[in-house]
Protein backbone atom coordinates (compact mmCIF):
# COMPACT_ATOMS: atom_id res chain seq x y z
CA UNK A 1 0.00 0.00 0.00
CA UNK A 2 1.05 3.28 -0.96
CA UNK A 3 1.58 6.27 1.50
CA UNK A 4 1.53 8.68 -1.68
CA UNK A 5 -1.23 10.66 -2.55
CA UNK A 6 -2.22 11.17 -5.57
CA UNK A 7 -2.13 14.55 -6.16
CA UNK A 8 2.13 14.41 -4.95
CA UNK A 9 2.47 10.88 -7.16
CA UNK A 10 1.58 12.90 -10.33
CA UNK A 11 4.24 15.64 -9.07
CA UNK A 12 7.04 12.56 -8.59
CA UNK A 13 5.75 10.78 -12.01
CA UNK A 14 6.05 14.56 -13.55
CA UNK A 15 9.41 13.99 -12.62
CA UNK A 16 9.65 11.17 -14.75
CA UNK A 17 8.15 12.02 -17.69
CA UNK A 18 9.14 15.92 -18.04
CA UNK A 19 12.79 15.21 -18.66
CA UNK A 20 12.21 12.66 -20.85
CA UNK A 21 10.29 15.19 -23.10
CA UNK A 22 13.08 17.52 -23.05
CA UNK A 23 15.68 14.58 -24.38
CA UNK A 24 12.98 13.59 -26.98
CA UNK A 25 12.62 17.51 -27.94
CA UNK A 26 16.53 18.17 -28.19
CA UNK A 27 17.26 15.07 -30.22
CA UNK A 28 14.16 15.85 -33.11
CA UNK A 29 15.43 19.72 -33.08
CA UNK A 30 18.82 18.51 -33.69
CA UNK A 31 17.42 16.05 -36.69
CA UNK A 32 15.61 18.85 -37.97
CA UNK A 33 18.07 21.33 -38.12
CA UNK A 34 19.93 18.81 -40.04
CA UNK A 35 17.21 18.05 -42.40
CA UNK A 36 16.50 19.02 -45.90
CA UNK A 37 13.17 21.00 -45.36
CA UNK A 38 12.68 24.10 -47.75
CA UNK A 39 11.45 26.21 -44.14
CA UNK A 40 12.71 24.77 -41.31
CA UNK A 41 12.35 27.63 -39.06
CA UNK A 42 8.83 27.03 -38.05
CA UNK A 43 9.68 24.13 -36.80
CA UNK A 44 12.92 25.13 -34.82
CA UNK A 45 11.39 27.92 -33.41
CA UNK A 46 8.09 25.28 -32.15
CA UNK A 47 10.37 23.24 -31.25
CA UNK A 48 12.28 25.62 -28.76
CA UNK A 49 9.29 26.91 -27.69
CA UNK A 50 8.35 23.77 -26.53
CA UNK A 51 11.50 22.98 -24.68
CA UNK A 52 11.32 26.20 -22.70
CA UNK A 53 7.83 25.46 -21.48
CA UNK A 54 8.71 21.72 -20.28
CA UNK A 55 11.68 23.49 -19.12
CA UNK A 56 9.54 25.80 -16.49
CA UNK A 57 6.96 23.00 -15.94
CA UNK A 58 10.11 20.90 -14.88
CA UNK A 59 11.44 24.15 -12.39
CA UNK A 60 7.80 23.85 -11.18
CA UNK A 61 8.04 20.69 -10.34
CA UNK A 62 11.30 20.35 -9.24
CA UNK A 63 9.88 23.04 -6.61
CA UNK A 64 7.08 21.00 -5.55
CA UNK A 65 9.22 18.39 -4.88
CA UNK A 66 11.76 20.21 -2.49
CA UNK A 67 8.60 21.71 -0.70
CA UNK A 68 7.26 18.38 -0.34
CA UNK A 69 10.45 16.49 0.72
CA UNK A 70 9.91 14.28 -2.38
CA UNK A 71 12.65 12.92 -4.52
CA UNK A 72 12.57 10.41 -7.47
CA UNK A 73 15.41 7.94 -8.44
CA UNK A 74 15.91 5.34 -11.62
CA UNK A 75 16.50 2.28 -9.76
CA UNK A 76 16.87 -0.19 -12.22
CA UNK A 77 15.22 -1.43 -15.92
CA UNK A 78 15.04 -4.16 -18.69
CA UNK A 79 13.27 -4.37 -21.28
CA UNK A 80 10.10 -4.27 -19.96
CA UNK A 81 9.87 -2.32 -16.68
CA UNK A 82 11.67 0.37 -15.34
CA UNK A 83 11.55 0.53 -11.70
CA UNK A 84 11.61 4.15 -9.68
CA UNK A 85 12.45 4.88 -5.92
CA UNK A 86 10.09 7.17 -4.41
CA UNK A 87 11.54 9.57 -1.62
CA UNK A 88 8.35 11.01 0.25
CA UNK A 89 8.13 12.31 3.59
CA UNK A 90 10.53 9.99 5.12
CA UNK A 91 9.34 7.08 3.22
CA UNK A 92 10.80 5.06 0.81
CA UNK A 93 8.89 3.46 -2.00
CA UNK A 94 9.76 1.31 -5.09
CA UNK A 95 7.58 1.16 -8.13
CA UNK A 96 7.69 -0.59 -11.76
CA UNK A 97 6.23 1.32 -14.68
CA UNK A 98 5.38 -0.71 -18.12
CA UNK A 99 8.12 0.82 -20.65
CA UNK A 100 5.14 1.26 -23.09
CA UNK A 101 3.04 2.81 -20.54
CA UNK A 102 6.09 5.50 -20.21
CA UNK A 103 6.38 6.07 -23.50
CA UNK A 104 2.62 6.52 -24.38
CA UNK A 105 2.48 9.02 -21.43
CA UNK A 106 5.65 10.97 -22.94
CA UNK A 107 3.80 10.88 -26.09
CA UNK A 108 0.46 12.28 -24.62
CA UNK A 109 1.86 14.56 -23.01
CA UNK A 110 4.10 15.86 -26.54
CA UNK A 111 0.96 16.08 -27.82
CA UNK A 112 -0.49 18.63 -25.55
CA UNK A 113 2.42 20.30 -25.62
CA UNK A 114 1.78 20.80 -29.03
CA UNK A 115 -1.67 21.90 -28.72
CA UNK A 116 -0.78 24.63 -26.61
CA UNK A 117 -0.96 27.75 -28.05
CA UNK A 118 0.31 30.06 -25.11
CA UNK A 119 3.95 30.99 -27.02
Amino acid sequence: MTRINEADRDVLEQAIYLPMIIIILERDLKIIEKSPFKIKQPYITLMENTIKKVQLDLKEVKDKMRKGNMRVKQIGHDESFTMYEFHYKGYDEQHNYFNPRIRNKCEELLNSYFEKKDY
